[in-house]
């Protein structure tokens, strides 16, 4: 298994043995549930499917008889992982943060905050124009777009504003520095993509 799904708890600063301050991110890691396993005879790949956080909220009838189906508890969220053999894991299996081991390298992947309509100068870091020389209401302008009579249009691909944030990132390789497996808790160095509260998928790297 190279994969679990988490939750964003927040960050903290931890230290080490030599007594430098290591800026951390604790996740809530499972446990999670072995929803269904796949495998290349009848479903053409090899993975697992893994449920988190279990919930008695009213879900859809699709997800509710695929559930019934697995003879599991109802969860919030699913995940799908590859892995090499299926056959090592069956439905109803609990895994545990005790599959990972300090130090292992992860990759993170989670939804990053969602900002809205942002103009070019917040989405893209531009400068804006001078504050001087009589210009008094276009400090936050993109400036020019493209050209005046050939090609007369502004090109596909110009950085201007539009939505930001929301979007699916990874953050690869980040390292972790302490498991406590009691309370299903793994803190990461570094920062996390995300706000408090939402899902990350953790990945070990190899």
């Amino acid at each position: 298994m190279i994969g679990f799904i988490g939750k964003k708890v927040g960050m903290t600063t931890i230290f080490g043995a030599d007594g430098t301050a290591i800026p951390v991110t604790i996740l809530l890691a499972g446990p999670c549930e072995v929803i269904q396993v796949k495998s290349p005879e009848r479903d053409g790949y090899s993975a697992v499917q893994l449920g988190f956080e279990p919930t008695d909220k009213k879900i859809s009838k699709p997800e509710l008889g695929h559930f019934k189906k697995a003879g599991t508890k109802v969860y919030k969220t699913l995940r799908e992982f590859r892995v090499e053999d299926p056959q090592n894991y069956s439905v109803g299996q609990i895994i545990t943060v005790e599959h990972f081991k300090i130090g292992d390298k992860v990759d993170l992947s989670g939804i990053s905050k969602g900002k809205g309509y942002q103009g070019a100068r917040k989405r893209y870091h531009f400068s804006g124009g001078p504050k001087t020389h009589g210009q008094s209401n276009k400090w936050n302008s993109p400036g020019s777009l493209g050209q005046s009579s050939s090609p007369s249009r502004v090109f596909k691909g110009v950085r201007m504003g539009g939505r930001m944030g929301n979007d699916k990132v990874t953050i690869p390789g980040s390292k972790i520095v302490s498991i406590d497996p009691e309370n299903n808790l793994i803190l990461v160095r570094g920062a996390v993509v995300g706000p408090r509260g939402g899902y990350i998928t953790i990945e070990k790297k190899g």
